[in-house]
């Protein structure tokens, strides 16, 4: 199966699409609500792809970073997942407070919070369980 085929499911699987953004973009936030974080990374990346160099590629980006950050925490590469969390960080601050309808202070502030629980216990604690894991949400505008 190619990933192309792959993401087309996982879209599928989500449900239905909102109708006021790109089923990429609604199906990123859908996985990673379910912690499927490896999922989010790829449904995004399809749209951030042939995106990559216009004004929005670095917000799609920093969304896949964050995604990432998370698929390592839940794999145990906790310093993987503080590199990822700093790079997703860099790259959404460049944009305004809500974007697409998505309130990036929500984003910053958890990857603020997850690298400095990292960072306190110099990467020996994972602050990720399923129980006590993070949701985004879409504004709605």
């Amino acid at each position: 199966m190619s990933k192309s085929d792959r993401v087309a499911e996982l879209l599928a699987a989500c449900g239905e699409a909102d109708p006021g953004h790109d089923p990429h973009y609604s199906g990123y936030f859908a996985c990673f609500n379910q912690q499927l974080y490896y999922e989010a990374h790829d449904v995004l990346e399809a749209l951030w792809l042939p995106r990559r160099r216009q004004p929005d590629g670095d917000f799609y980006k920093g969304l896949i970073q964050l995604a990432g950050a998370f698929v390592h925490l839940k794999k145990g590469r906790l310093k993987p997942a503080g590199n990822l969390f700093a790079l997703a960080e860099a790259n959404l601050r460049r944009y305004p407070a809500v974007h697409h309808d998505f309130a990036l202070g929500d984003a910053l502030e958890l990857c603020a919070r997850y690298r400095a629980r990292l960072a306190v216990s110099d990467f020996r604690e994972n602050p990720w369980t399923p129980e006590t894991a993070p949701r985004l949400s879409l504004s709605g505008g």
